[in-house]
């Protein structure tokens, strides 16, 4: 009875906060399934709160009330969360299609904008395209998202401040950032942690685990390593910096970032000219680009960069989600990198039984490998 005492107390709340937020553009309307809620508006690890209390599933467990769940999330803030977890709100695609690999789907009552875009929603769990979405990270529905009353909500931690909002409100939000490979374990343990499937996050953190020693394996002895300059989706005079997961991507590979010399963790426009001086020996498209491997051969100002003379630009496959992304494929998207870099070494027929292999145990989904190419 405590979660719906809770419950009730939030949507009071909600109402209370509804006006000034209608004051600022928020249409107030209630979601609608399969379309766009009320207008838009406008790196720590994931640990487990030290405790001498009573432990299950690696969460803490209050002994006072054996309901509730308290973790850390990766923005390193303490969350407490009353369980079980009936209805979540996920406004990240990388944490979405996390939650479908930990057998949540049934639990998700939103998703983020766009998500008739990736094929991975059509393929593993289609009843989420019917579910309302409370937009992007750039124009979050704070609104949108209180009014379908979520147990949990799980957001990028550049949402901190929306976050901060509705937990203001009594409902709980974990914040996740996986720029790297141990940041993407940490988010499989956290979102099992509060949302109650820590057997399956424990079986997807050991499968990404094995897998990243079974790459470095191969690519440990490499003389060898290509550049590789790794293009936006936005455009091509994009690229990812050091300190973002598409540079990790890169590195397990046996590659080197042709952008290591850039700060950052986001996208990052350059000119012709730095481009030019990266001179990469491998250009990589995002499976989500909005551009083609013919408009880079195109570009007459790029006809002397060594990957464009050796017809070495290759884009990643489209057809099940983003490999270049910390989602649970992940792993994917390393060996797709390892197959165009050192052929010799990790050959495509592998990656293609490996990748059925993997949305077969956690997505329930046969795929078809042929779209898996360079």
């Amino acid at each position: 009875m405590k979660k719906y005492a809770n419950r009730l107390i939030c949507l009071i709340a909600a109402v209370a906060v509804a006006l000034p937020l209608n004051a600022c553009g928020a249409s107030g309307e209630s979601p609608a399934p399969g379309g766009q809620l009320s207008e838009p508006q406008g790196n720590n690890q994931s640990v487990i709160t030290p405790s001498t209390e009573m432990e299950r599933g690696g969460a803490q467990v209050d002994d006072a009330d054996e309901n509730t769940v308290t973790v850390v999330d990766q923005a390193g803030r303490e969350v407490e969360i009353e369980t079980p977890v009936e209805n979540i709100v996920s406004g990240y695609y990388i944490s979405s299609s996390a939650c479908i690999a930990l057998g949540l789907q049934e639990k998700l009552v939103g998703i983020e904008a766009k998500a008739d875009s990736r094929p991975i929603y059509a393929m593993s769990a289609p009843e989420l395209l019917e579910l309302p979405n409370v937009g992007t990270a750039k124009e979050f529905n704070l609104e949108g998202c209180i009014a379908l009353e979520p147990d949990l909500v799980i957001l990028p931690s550049r949402l901190r401040d929306s976050a901060d909002t509705i937990a203001g409100l009594g409902i709980p939000v974990i914040l996740v950032s996986p720029e790297n490979h141990e940041d993407i374990v940490d988010m499989i343990a956290l979102i099992g942690d509060a949302a109650g499937a820590e057997e399956k996050a424990a079986a997807l953190t050991r499968y990404y685990k094995e897998e990243l020693v079974a790459v470095a394996g191969l690519t440990a002895d490499m003389a060898e390593k290509p550049a590789v300059y790794m293009g936006g989706n936005s455009a091509y005079l994009s690229t990812a910096p050091k300190d973002m997961y598409q540079a990790t991507l890169i590195e397990a590979a046996g590659g080197i970032n042709a952008a290591w010399e850039l700060e950052g963790d986001n996208w990052t426009d350059i000119s012709y000219e730095q481009l030019i001086a990266m001179n990469p020996d491998v250009i990589v498209i995002p499976p989500e680009a909005g551009y083609g491997k013919e408009d880079i051969f195109a570009d007459s100002q790029l006809s002397g960069i060594t990957a464009v003379k050796e017809g070495k630009v290759y884009q990643m496959p489209k057809g099940f989600e983003a490999w270049d992304s910390p989602v649970p494929s992940c792993t994917l998207g390393i060996r797709w990198m390892l197959n165009v870099l050192h052929e010799d070494v990790y050959p495509i027929e592998e990656l293609r039984a490996a990748a059925a292999a993997f949305y077969r145990e956690f997505y329930n989904a046969e795929i078809d490998i042929d779209l898996i190419e360079k």
